[in-house]
């Protein structure tokens, strides 16, 4: 039995291919440049090497189309053809409050979430077009909607209100609703087995850095605070938006230069964060190459990024009183040592003491590695996260009638000899060349 999961940007679709009986990863790939012109798809088989095929995809449902016949043909395939698909999961970036948990797609969910597009402009409307088109070329299966909010639903009012008129809550939906849920949801699950404890007797702080970034403050299981807001602009420094800033700068710049309402949102999220501070870099790879080489803005940028998530660690340690663990993941979580370093250090007064050669050594997507040295009260975690597992076994359940809530589900990865058979082979590969990596593995308790 397969399960596709696809995740569907404006202009690109991700997939990943899971065998269901085997529990193996079978096939994971991108169509990137759909709609723009000069299409491709990037596509790997397990154990085989990426390969890179053009192909016009002028809407998604031709990219949809393209992934569905590099994964049946017969060199690049691993179906025998589209029969074994049993189902499909979708990432839905925003859910607004209508959804507590993952979903099937029926006229009633499309309807809500053409609803709610508006307060995800950016994404919604390329997960809706993904959905449709994969209901195209895949009509007989069910498609599951895995919503990245539906994980904060547990905040409390006092962490998604903003203090602004009420009524715009009643009236437009105005209040926090955070992101990266399905991120946040795995590395929770995976720390409780780490740590040794009941997932709902843990509380956490997840730091989830990649292009887009935020900062979950996790009490007894469940989502209770997060960094971003009515949508991804908000908390931490990122690739390219700016996080939190003065609300009333944007009407000062418009007034000032006389930008309208349409650029300035432009310019907030798609040329500011790191982008900004540099004014030629969004990728942490880049900026940490060009700070090394002397540029003083990148420099600059490194720190701003490290003070902003190191605030809302202090800030959420406040607010839980009690700290099991921290948890670092995501692409730069998962990889950027010096991010790490900047952060964490001088953290000693939260009883968070981290080890600057196991830092350094932790940069692996292979292992769930422990940074923090034997003396610190709360141990920090570099968590590869899953996103994809989370969605493939939701939409598995939800084709059996199995699913529920989070706090009554219990996922493969909650137990403590889960294996994760590509990372394994991964990680043996690895050791040989690092086999330094050792040292860093995390142990379950």
């Amino acid at each position: 039995m397969v399960i596709l999961v696809l995740n569907c940007g404006s202009s690109s679709a991700k997939y990943q291919v899971y065998d269901w009986d085997a529990k193996d990863v079978l096939a994971v790939g991108v169509v990137e440049k759909v709609t723009l012109g000069d299409s491709f798809i990037k596509h790997q088989k397990k154990g085989k090497e990426e390969i890179t095929l053009q192909h016009p995809c002028p809407t998604h449902t031709e990219a949809v189309d393209l992934i569905i016949k590099t994964l049946t043909d017969k060199e690049t395939g691993v179906l025998t053809d589209m029969s074994v698909i049993k189902a499909v999961g979708h990432r839905v970036v925003h859910g607004g409050d209508k959804f507590i948990k993952s979903v099937i797609v029926d006229d009633n969910v499309m309807k809500t979430l053409d609803e709610v597009k508006d307060l995800g402009p950016l994404h919604n409307p390329a997960n809706i077009l993904g959905i449709e088109a994969a209901k195209k070329v895949l009509p007989n299966v069910p498609h599951c909607a895995i919503m990245d909010t539906a994980w904060h639903q547990t905040m409390p009012a006092k962490s998604y209100l903003y203090a602004v008129p009420y009524e715009w809550y009643e009236k437009y939906g105005v209040r926090r609703y955070g992101f990266h849920g399905t991120s946040f949801l795995y590395c929770s699950k995976r720390a409780a087995v780490l740590l040794g404890k009941d997932p709902y007797k843990t509380n956490l702080i997840i730091c989830h850095i990649g292009n887009g970034a935020s900062v979950n403050a996790v009490k007894d299981g469940c989502s209770y605070d997060t960094s971003m807001g009515i949508t991804p602009l908000e908390g931490l420094i990122m690739g390219t938006r700016s996080g939190d800033m003065d609300p009333a700068l944007p009407f000062y710049v418009m007034r000032k230069a006389g930008i309208s309402p349409t650029d300035m949102e432009s310019a907030l999220n798609k040329k500011s964060g790191l982008l900004g501070i540099t004014g030629k870099y969004a990728d942490r790879r880049d900026i940490q190459n060009a700070a090394a080489e002397g540029d003083k803005c990148s420099a600059l940028a490194i720190e701003m990024e490290a003070q902003r998530i190191k605030k809302y660690i202090g800030g959420y340690f406040a607010e839980l009183g009690r700290v099991d663990g921290l948890v670092f993941t995501a692409g730069v979580g998962e990889f950027s040592a010096i991010i790490r370093e900047k952060v964490l250090a001088g953290l000693e007064g939260l009883g968070i003491v981290y080890d600057p050669k196991k830092n350094n050594i932790a940069c692996t997507r292979n292992t769930e590695s422990l940074i923090s040295k034997p003396e610190s009260k709360i141990p920090v975690f570099i968590i590869p996260t899953d996103e994809e597992l989370v969605m493939t076994e939701d939409a598995y359940a939800l084709m059996k009638g199995t699913y529920d809530v989070h706090t009554k589900f219990t996922y493969s990865f909650q137990k403590k000899d889960y294996v994760n058979k590509a990372r394994v082979e991964g990680l043996a590969e690895q050791l040989k060349k690092k086999p330094e990596l050792k040292e860093v593995i995390a142990v379950p308790k």
